[in-house]
């Protein structure tokens, strides 16, 4: 089997959009380093309404936007004012610590809009969690995109197929777009010990085998893997090395749970840096059902 597991997100009401969760899973805290991982939309935004995310803090992990449709702009207490747009990549290592926040840009709030795209969030090692917090903007033109086989990919993280992405990271990682015209295919080698392959679309098939839309396929270790469209198709794949357990709570991972324990009185007494020119942000819940959504 090609499959180990199939996981079928759950869905989550943001308030005028929504998000199909797929990690963490009740028997799948990661894939390698990811340890959340959400696919927006499609939401289709009204005029004069749009996403705005209050500023609110991470530590010990880094945050990764990619989206396929729409824009977001990005504002966090490293002063850092960045919009993206599909294609591109807003990557924000948190570190010891950071703040920030995610609007939709004033110029699309006048007119009808779509916001759909993919947010990850990766765990750090052991010894990087603490590193000084940064944030790096990708354009899309200078992330690998290359043809073959009648599959457009765009490589977001970590090497393969003898292509390296630009992207800094402190472990192994695998993150890649996957475009596919009908009867295209390719092979996700055998390079990364854990690997998964997240269904953006129907038409797909995994070594011959179909998969319906919006499942998040965690690959059998050690196999090579075919994924193959029977009709237009994408896909995400994500994959690397195992980091160990994390602690998750609300916004906050860590290896240790007293530095998850830190970080909330930190933010409830307002010890975190603040967003430049942004006097709203979001208090520490009371009791933590889920993260918080475009992260």
């Amino acid at each position: 089997m090609a499959i180990l597991q199939l996981i079928e997100p759950e869905i989550k009401n943001l308030g005028g959009s929504f998000a199909r969760r797929s990690l963490p899973y009740p028997n799948r805290q990661m894939v390698g380093p990811f340890i959340f991982f959400d696919h927006l939309g499609p939401s289709v935004m009204p005029p004069n309404q749009g996403i705005d995310v209050r500023p609110h803090p991470h530590i010990n992990l880094a945050t990764v936007t990619y989206l396929f449709d729409g824009a977001l702009m990005h504002r966090d207490s490293l002063g850092t004012v960045q919009e993206i747009k599909p294609g591109a990549v807003n990557w924000m290592t948190a570190g010891k610590g950071i703040v920030h926040s995610e609007r939709s840009p004033d110029s699309d709030r006048h007119k009808e809009t779509t916001i759909h795209g993919i947010q990850t969030w990766v765990a750090l090692p052991v010894e990087n969690e603490e590193t000084d917090p940064k944030f790096i903007h990708y354009p899309a033109e200078t992330l690998p995109t290359w043809e073959e086989n009648g599959v457009v990919i765009k490589l977001i993280a970590g090497q393969i197929f003898g292509y390296t992405s630009p992207v800094e990271f402190f472990s192994p990682i695998l993150y890649l777009d996957g475009v596919l015209s009908a009867n295209a295919h390719f092979t996700i080698p055998t390079d990364y010990s854990e690997r998964a392959v997240y269904s953006v679309t129907e038409g797909l098939r995994i070594n011959d085998e179909p998969i319906e839309q919006y499942r998040l396929a965690i690959l059998e270790p050690g196999d090579q893997i075919s994924v193959s469209a029977t009709a237009p198709a994408r896909c995400i794949v994500i994959g690397g090395e195992p980091l160990g357990k994390r602690y998750k709570w609300w916004n906050f991972v860590s290896s240790r749970p007293e530095r998850i324990e830190q970080a909330k009185a930190d933010w409830r007494n307002s010890r975190f840096a603040t967003v430049p020119d942004e006097t709203e942000f979001i208090p520490l819940p009371e009791v933590v059902t889920e993260a918080n959504p475009f992260s």
